[in-house]
């Protein structure tokens, strides 16, 4: 009895209380997840290189299939995957940041750090987006490399900020996705990439919402990418503004506002739950 209590953290996942540490220290704990993420990359740098290399081809090979239809296609197929690879990469990284804490064992002493859970996964979110404007970096400078783009109408500030607020929606995402490795060390960590392959179906990274059976075309709208993929593609492709972009902003917005606390909601609800369960030691 007294281990299970042990075991039990006090409101917000932390097993001391955060508020003495000061948001100074939970600020630099935060930090601390990033880093070590970075040193987890560096571990595993030939995967990291091979997968990269993967992702650069297959933008290329996207791209390649516009060409004889001309600039703005290439310029439209080449969005899409840039844009899918930033945001998944933000989606898998916060999903899957469990699953890494079981592969690496140290998922108990992560968990019973004396940090507030929030810290953790905010941690965890920031090294998600750094991670992806990295690799989202390397990708378009290849692309660059075997594409002429015109990019004289685009309105890049517009793009930068719809890409800004569309991060934080799929952290949201990221966050109630993460909770499945967490509840099911066996099929936890598949089932993200089936969430993923959905959103990549439905959210028309390279087609037209129209293109999809008309069945499936109403789940394409509660999917963020959407309006990520829509709204990027009319301030690049056609120099769209803020104003005009503003109704896909506002419904990002609400997204995130949703999102994020419900998704803080659950994954500390399925914490307590997991360590009722004994589930986190559990590598499947």
């Amino acid at each position: 009895m007294k281990r299970d209590a042990a075991l039990s953290p006090p409101p917000g996942g932390a097993l001391a209380p955060a508020a003495r540490r000061g948001w100074l220290g939970e600020l630099c704990s935060g930090w601390g997840f990033v880093e070590r993420n970075f040193r987890l990359i560096r571990r595993y740098a030939a995967w990291e290189v091979a997968e990269q290399f993967y992702n650069v081809v297959n933008a290329l090979t996207i791209a390649l299939i516009g060409v004889a239809q001309g600039p703005e296609v290439v310029l439209y197929l080449t969005v899409g995957a840039l844009l899918w690879g930033f945001l998944s990469v933000i989606f898998m990284e916060v999903a899957t940041s469990v699953q890494w804490e079981r592969w690496e064992g140290t998922i108990e002493s992560t968990f019973m750090a004396p940090i507030h859970r929030l810290t953790f996964l905010l941690g965890t979110s920031a090294w998600a987006v750094l991670y992806g404007l990295v690799r989202t970096s390397v990708v378009l400078g290849a692309v660059a490399l075997f594409f002429r783009m015109d990019l004289s109408r685009a309105n890049l500030g517009a793009a930068l900020l719809v890409l800004v607020v569309s991060s934080f929606s799929f952290i949201g995402l990221g966050l109630i996705a993460a909770v499945l490795p967490l509840l099911s060390p066996e099929k936890g960590a598949q089932a993200t990439h089936i969430i993923q392959g959905v959103l990549l179906l439905i959210s028309g990274v390279y087609y037209e919402i129209d293109a999809l059976p008309a069945w499936l075309q109403p789940l394409s709208w509660i999917s963020p990418a959407t309006y990520t993929l829509r709204d990027v593609r009319r301030a690049v492709l056609h120099g769209a503004t803020v104003g005009q972009l503003a109704p896909d902003l506002l419904r990002l917005g609400l997204f995130a506002l949703v999102m994020i606390p419900l998704g803080y909601a659950v994954f500390a609800t399925a914490e307590r739950y997991a360590l009722r369960k004994g589930l986190l030691k559990r590598n499947g």
